[in-house]
């Protein structure tokens, strides 16, 4: 069987020729190959590091299973679709709602564990059906609104939790964050969120000596006195060790809030696939099914022993752009790299040691960005808003997401929130498109616009 692990040299080992590019079968000299790997871990640092702090969970293991779950990919792809998979971003206001009812880090994972389940049947289907049946359940208006109702309902947890605790770093790091992400060109526009945290470190660290310490809530949300940097736990951590574990608990009403993330893990992989299988030129739409399939047996493993759920990542493509270097060894050696400093707890210590501060300026940005791709998908599939069969729903939904209304069934059972808002938005969309006049519905759930995924001798334009 071809696993995908077998690479052919690119030229003389160096560099690519002009024009050309190092395809996911090639790789250059192991040095390099080594050293790009290095780089594409650097890249997905930033959200990597901010997800698991945000969700509660351990950012040792976090970085540990990225690792373990690009492996995954790269194995059950054979090595045709280049991606490094890191902690979704999506889960984190998944996470938030379910603390905020009382659930434990077991409970997230829990409930993350069935979303993997959910991703993993998902890529079954696409692999058995073809891509037709995503775009026919959950076409772009509902996609798009979905995304958005779940980075929009993060903005409470930046605006009550990490903004307060020091507003003026939060101000800073939002604008420093913000400028990069903008002006700074090729590998460096691609770790800003990096960047942004090293900057907010500085502030932190700068901010204590001058001012000595702050008066404000702390990660617990007390007011009191206390240090915005605090690195005591760094010099108690071990160089070498195994992160902690923990096994997955189950509770329906986590499950339900949890759910709707796979509506966005489905737009993410496939979009992933599409850019890449367009980048190099080789038509991947073959390989989406198996895509989204190993993203769910990557994020059920990881949260089975307590990690967070993973998802392809856009930063990585990014890389692989400004490099033209799509080798997938290049992503083994990414994984390896990852594996490593999952194994050092002073490492994790750092991270964890992240000022609430800087969190707050981070993520306004980060929530923001993740709410805006829905919009994203909206202006790429042409959605017509004008058109009140999918304003109605997608309104509907979107404001139920956001702002938290609840629908009380029993006094142990409710839906609100990122839950009620997607079945609001799916089955709205779908009950009404039912009962609308012919005139309202421009265009069949099977569009001619996802023909390329299944027709075998579609070839995507190369960039």
């Amino acid at each position: 069987m071809d696993l995908g692990v077998r690479w052919k040299l690119h030229g003389d080992g160096r560099t690519p020729a002009p024009g050309a590019v190092v395809r996911p079968d090639e790789r250059l000299s192991w040095p390099r190959t080594f050293g790009l790997g290095a780089q594409h871990v650097v890249a997905m640092f930033g959200a990597s590091f901010v997800a698991p702090v945000l969700m509660g969970l351990d950012p040792n293991l976090a970085i540990m299973m990225s690792g373990v779950a690009t492996v995954i990919f790269l194995l059950s792809t054979r090595g045709r679709v280049p991606s490094y998979l890191g902690c979704s971003l999506s889960f984190v206001g998944v996470a938030a709602v379910i603390r905020a009812q009382g659930g434990t880090s077991a409970t997230v994972t829990g409930a993350c564990f069935v979303v993997g389940v959910a991703l993993f049947l998902v890529g079954l289907a696409v692999q058995r059906f073809g891509a037709r049946i995503i775009h026919a359940a959950m076409p772009p208006i509902v996609t798009g609104a979905v995304v958005m109702l779940i980075g929009f309902n993060l903005a409470p947890v930046t605006a009550s939790t990490y903004w307060p605790q020091d507003q003026w770093t939060a101000l800073l790091t939002m604008l420093v964050t913000g400028a990069a992400v903008v002006c700074l060109r090729g590998f460096w526009s691609r770790i800003a969120i990096f960047l942004g945290l090293l900057f907010g470190y500085a502030v932190s660290w700068a901010f204590d000596r001058i001012f000595g310490r702050i008066h404000a809530a702390d990660a617990s949300g007390k007011v009191t006195d206390h240090w915005r940097l605090d690195l005591s736990g760094v010099g108690k951590a071990d160089w070498i060790g195994l992160p902690s574990f923990h096994g997955p608990s189950f509770q329906w009403s986590a499950i339900l809030v949890a759910l709707p993330v796979v509506i966005a893990l489905v737009a993410e992989n496939a979009g992933h696939v599409k850019a890449v299988g367009e980048m190099t030129g080789d038509p991947l739409d073959d390989e989406l099914g198996t895509a989204i399939s190993a993203d769910g047996a990557a994020s059920m493993l990881s949260t089975a022993v307590g990690g967070p759920p993973n998802t392809t990542y856009s930063e990585n493509i990014g890389v692989m752009a400004a490099t033209r270097v799509y080798s997938t060894a290049a992503y083994w050696a990414a994984a390896g790299f990852a594996l490593l400093f999952g194994l050092c707890p002073k490492f994790g210590a750092v991270v964890a040691a992240i000022p609430g501060g800087v969190l707050g300026g981070i993520t306004v940005i980060l929530y923001g960005m993740i709410g805006l791709l829905g919009a994203q998908i909206w202006l790429n599939a042409r959605v017509d808003l004008r058109n009140p069969l999918n304003l109605v729903p997608a309104a509907a939904g979107i404001i139920i997401g956001i702002g938290g209304v609840t629908l009380k069934f029993t006094d142990n059972f409710s839906l609100n929130g990122i839950a009620l808002g997607t079945i609001v938005v799916i089955t709205g969309y779908h009950a009404l498109r039912a009962m609308a006049p012919p005139h309202l519905k421009q265009e069949p759930l099977l569009d001619s616009g996802t023909s390329s995924y299944d027709a075998p001798g579609d070839q995507p334009a190369s960039s």
